[in-house]
């Protein structure tokens, strides 16, 4: 089959379309024929080799993180799927023809969309679920600012916490006002124009996606015991212990979060840094919500699959609005 594999580490560097062989299926897993792939942040962030210190991958490897396709093959234990399902999910290695994942990282693709918008929910959905739901317990009534409102994970956020009842506050440009707007968004700030800091005061909960310049004035903005959740570092000791990362690594990641550790503790708030992990139960119940016309996907630009390094370039530009996605099939 063919894939796009990093074979050297290096912001210059180009993925390589190579042919490599079918992946192998074990008992709990199912093969998926791959129909799209989006393309994150993260994509690039792990081609430069920004995580190769915390994570196991080593040239060469198949980059991408979401996908949705048709199943072709299940394992002996497989129960929850079958043959010709349409599916979509987040696991390692989806810029290819085909790929195996467990099927409880898996979930059926919602029937009201194509497999270029499925493509492009599972990562930013599970983060934003993962930020608002199970680690922020968003409530009705409370507030949250998410930063990068027209981003991949903003427009899905900005969405799910209207779900929830919650005041959302975005920035973004002012181009992407009116699109922030449709999504939901009750306070929209021109980051080009405006401070934030100034202008937000008592939020239950913030969603960090940028630098740590914007992480410390988003501490800023926070009630008592407020939560900042940053998706986007410094990683913490809850991160080092969940990955059992070595006692090295927890000793520099200590080191990394501790400055904006003590901050919230100045501030009397509290910080913790999220990375996303697959869940297919997760999946179903965003799968739901777009079925029943809650959260809608937002697809900038399709490429086709040979055209997956200009992808990447266009997303590294970080002028998308909402997600790209490849065409593999």
């Amino acid at each position: 089959m063919r894939a796009f594999q990093v074979v050297r580490y290096g912001k210059n560097e180009k993925l390589h379309l190579s042919e490599v062989a079918k992946p192998t299926l074990n008992d709990n897993e199912v093969l998926v024929e791959i129909h799209s792939a989006s393309v994150n942040q993260i994509d690039a962030k792990i081609r430069n080799g920004e995580f190769k210190l915390l994570m196991s991958y080593k040239p060469p490897f198949i980059i991408g993180h979401d996908f949705a396709g048709v199943v072709t093959q299940v394992g002996a234990k497989v129960t929850k799927f079958k043959i010709g399902d349409e599916v979509f999910a987040s696991c390692k290695g989806t810029f290819a023809e085909f790929i195996t994942i467990n099927e409880n990282d898996l979930a059926l693709k919602p029937k009201n969309i194509s497999m270029e918008e499925a493509a492009s929910i599972p990562l930013v959905g599970l983060t934003a679920w993962q930020v608002l739901v199970e680690k922020g317990n968003l409530k009705k009534g409370q507030k949250v600012f998410i930063q990068a409102g027209s981003g991949g994970v903003g427009t899905i956020a900005i969405q799910l916490a209207k779900h929830l009842g919650a005041y959302v506050a975005t920035t973004t440009s002012s181009v992407n006002k009116n699109l922030v707007k449709k999504l939901g968004a009750d306070l929209i700030i021109d980051y080009k124009a405006q401070d934030f800091e100034t202008i937000l005061k008592d939020y239950d909960l913030v969603l960090n996606s940028q630098d740590s310049k914007t992480l410390e004035k988003s501490m800023k903005i926070l009630k008592a015991n407020g939560k900042t959740i940053s998706i986007s570092g410094p990683p913490d000791i809850y991160y080092a212990n969940e990955t059992g990362l070595n006692w090295v690594l927890k000793i520099v990641i200590r080191l990394l979060s501790f400055k904006i550790k003590k901050l919230a503790k100045r501030l009397h708030v509290q910080y913790s840094f999220l990375f996303m992990k697959p869940d297919g139960k997760q999946l179903t119940e965003i799968a739901a919500l777009i079925e029943a016309g809650i959260i809608r996907p937002v697809v900038d630009k399709v490429f086709s699959f040979v055209e997956t390094n200009e992808a990447m370039s266009y997303v590294e530009a970080g002028r998308a609005k909402g997600k790209v996605v490849v065409k593999v099939k």
